[in-house]
């Protein structure tokens, strides 16, 4: 899809600060987003180590806002002027609005997980198993409990996942333990399975079950092996784009004021996905 954007002196700059950040896709939904509206803006990818210098940067070069992704959602809050109330209850920000050289952050990745899977199930007194407890992790577990759904936290790394389970008041235990247990809907809120390792998979299959609900929220690739194991045994599936476009769509509405070309957004990340398809 061609995408007419006119840099020029009075050009909004946007970007995406992370780690991996090469096969993001957000660059290609802001920037058709900005062209349907008119909206003199451009959006770029920067992969970041050091988020104490990216935000300094941000401040330094005007850039009016960004998307923040793995692993600075949580480490990026302590540079910020200002932090949203449910951004701070969920204890991550994925979304920095400049304005006036003032900072705030934002989670738009809440809305974004509960409105991805509405599209596919209920949610309310469901049985649920997230695997991870990452910044993203935090802001599904928020919207999982405020949408009255049962979590059962599962992450290799300990120390993480009993500080998450504690702040979201559930239980923990460690990915090894998986077998123990049963439920309605897994959600894998870790990158495992995404480009370029794309034959790993959190679970084994046998814990996958038919009528399961299996969401991922690796969007590249679109189908992981998770999901073509759950396709495969009869799951209902939720990719990763779903969460991903309606996160972005907040973003966007956030950072220009207009409208979002949902649609549009959402046609541009799927068309983008299968000409990368593997």
């Amino acid at each position: 899809m061609n995408q007419n954007i006119n840099i020029n002196a009075k050009t909004s700059l946007y970007c995406v600060l992370g780690n991996p950040v090469s096969h993001s896709l957000s660059p290609v939904m802001h920037n058709a987003g900005f062209s349907r509206t008119g909206y003199n803006g451009a959006y770029l990818a920067f992969n970041v180590d050091d988020i104490t210098s990216a935000v300094t940067g941000i401040r330094a070069l005007g850039i009016k806002g960004a998307s923040v992704t793995i692993p600075h959602k949580v480490s990026v809050m302590a540079y910020l002027d200002k932090i949203d109330d449910q951004a701070l209850k969920i204890g991550a920000v994925n979304t920095v609005v400049n304005k006036d050289g003032r900072l705030s952050g934002y989670n738009t990745d809440c809305l974004g997980a509960v409105n991805a899977l509405r599209e596919k199930t209920d949610i309310k007194d469901k049985e649920i198993i997230m695997i991870g407890a990452g910044g993203a992790a935090r802001a599904i577990g928020f919207g999982i409990l405020a949408e009255g759904g049962k979590l059962t936290i599962l992450n290799i790394l300990e120390d993480e996942g009993k500080n998450l389970a504690k702040d979201l008041g559930v239980e923990y235990y460690h990915l090894s333990e998986i077998n123990r247990f049963g439920c309605e809907i897994l959600i894998n809120s870790t990158p495992v399975g995404m480009t370029p390792d794309v034959d790993n998979m959190p679970v084994k299959k046998d814990f996958l079950k038919k009528n399961m609900v299996v969401m991922d929220i690796v969007y590249n690739p679109l189908k992981t092996r998770l999901l073509k194991e759950a396709e495969n045994l009869g799951c209902i599936t939720v990719d990763g784009v779903s969460m991903f476009v309606y996160q972005g769509v907040a973003q966007f509405e956030m950072w220009t004021g207009k409208k979002a070309p949902v649609d549009l957004m959402r046609r541009v990340v799927l068309d983008t996905l299968g000409k990368k398809h593997i």
